[in-house]
């Protein structure tokens, strides 16, 4: 018998055109790949930084929220000379001005509400930019009326009020400050104060008393305005004082 011959099949396989057209098509999968994958780390990094600025702000808030509610009414024994051998009187303590603020609060950044009571020094003081404010805290132990005379100058005579105040010297920021709020348009302090009737309490930029305050404020403002992240809001707390000056407290 005589075999018969199938047919010869062509040569299976891809052309040139169709290898260029499969490496073009991959090419550009890969790049919309990339590119959607860049934009959403974009995105990522963005939110996370929004977050992390409404956090700061929210912290800020509460920080000092905590500080002002932990406020102690204590006295400082400040002298007109210095060393402690000097002469020493017995004076509240409480620096009260529109960008300086000095006094005894048992809440620390340290330590929070566990440790021992600080002297916190708040202070607003220009970036190194030049652009906007910022808002510091310097923390200090207290261990006593002598501690915080430390930071008297000593005594000056007011005319305006008839007796004398405290006098303390500038806040300087060092190496362990804090800073509280940052990249501020403003932030200033004022003081509550009780009036005579009919008005029965005033604000105050400047504390001028001889005893503490009712109340605290602090106003800040951001130096961008950005709808999407959290403005640090006016902060305002009471002083609640259980102490009288006429009577003799120990100081532990």
């Amino acid at each position: 018998m005589r075999a018969t011959r199938r047919p010869r099949r062509g040569n299976s396989g891809l052309t040139l055109m169709e290898v260029l057209i499969a490496v073009s098509l991959l090419s550009l999968l890969s790049i919309g790949m990339l590119i959607a994958l860049r934009v959403s780390l974009g995105a990522l990094g963005k939110t996370n930084t929004k977050l992390i600025d409404n956090r700061r702000v929210a912290g800020t808030q509460r920080i000092l929220e905590q500080e002002i509610a932990g406020f102690v009414p204590v006295m400082a024994l400040c002298g007109a000379t210095p060393g402690p051998n000097g002469p020493k009187e017995r004076t509240p303590f409480f620096q009260g001005e529109p960008q300086a603020m000095r006094f005894v609060s048992t809440y620390s950044l340290e330590e929070a509400w566990r440790g021992s009571p600080q002297i916190l020094e708040f202070s607003v003081i220009p970036r190194e930019d030049g652009k906007g404010v910022r808002l510091i805290v310097n923390e200090h132990r207290y261990f006593g009326p002598l501690s915080a005379g430390a930071f008297c100058l000593g005594m000056a005579f007011n005319p305006a009020l008839g007796y004398q105040m405290a006098r303390f010297p500038p806040i300087a920021p060092g190496p362990r400050s804090f800073v509280l709020a940052d990249r501020l348009a403003y932030c200033r302090f004022s003081y509550l104060v009780p009036a005579p009737p009919p008005v029965i309490t005033q604000w105050r930029p400047a504390w001028l008393f001889g005893r503490w305050p009712l109340g605290v404020r602090v106003e800040m403002a951001p130096l961008e305005e950005d709808p999407s992240r959290l403005r640090p809001v006016t902060i305002t707390s009471a002083i609640r004082i259980t102490k009288a000056l006429d009577i003799e407290y120990v100081d532990w």
